[in-house]
C-alpha cells in the first residue's frame, strides 16, 4: 500500500487502462450513428476510466485527470445536444432533431461524413460522463 491507501497494482493498472479505456469510448461514439454505439454508452466507458482513476487514486487527482467541472460537461453537452436538433429546422426547415450529412475532404484521409447525428452524440457523450463523474464525485465525497 502507498500512501493514499490503494494497492500499487491498482494505480499502475489505472495509468495503462486509462487512456485505452478513452479512446475506446471515442472509437463507440464515433461509430454510433452507423453501428452500435453512440454517445450514451461511449460516455459510461469513458466514466468507467475515470471510476477506475478515481480508485486508484483520489478525487482531487481524479478532477484535475479531467480539468474540468463536470457539471459543465453536462450543461455543455445538453446544450450541444439542444443546438443540433436547431441544425436542421435552420438549415432545411424541416422538424426538429432532422438529420443534416456534411461531406468534408481531408487531404491524406479522404472525404469524412461530419452529421447532426454526431454532433448530437457528442452531445451525449459529456452529459453521461458529466452526470456518472458527478456522481462517483459525490459518493466519494461521502466517503471522506
Amino acid at each position: 500500500m502507498n500512501n493514499t491507501g490503494t494497492s500499487l497494482i491498482l494505480q499502475v493498472v489505472a495509468r495503462f487502462l486509462l487512456p485505452m479505456l478513452l479512446l475506446f469510448s471515442v472509437f463507440l461514439l464515433l461509430r454510433g450513428h452507423d453501428e452500435p454505439g453512440g454517445g450514451f454508452i461511449a460516455g459510461l466507458v469513458a466514466s468507467t476510466a475515470f471510476a477506475l482513476h478515481l480508485f486508484a487514486f483520489d478525487a482531487a487527482q481524479t478532477r484535475k485527470l479531467i480539468g474540468i467541472d463536470s457539471s459543465y460537461l453536462m450543461g455543455g453537452g445538453l446544450i450541444i445536444s439542444l443546438i443540433s436538433g436547431l441544425i436542421g429546422v435552420v438549415q432545411s426547415g424541416s422538424a426538429y432533431l432532422s438529420a443534416v450529412w456534411w461531406y468534408v475532404n481531408v487531404p491524406g484521409l479522404g472525404e469524412l461524413k461530419i452529421s447532426t447525428p454526431l454532433i448530437f452524440d457528442i452531445g451525449v457523450y459529456l452529459v453521461v460522463t458529466g452526470m456518472v463523474t458527478t456522481l462517483l464525485f459525490s459518493l466519494a465525497q461521502l466517503e471522506e
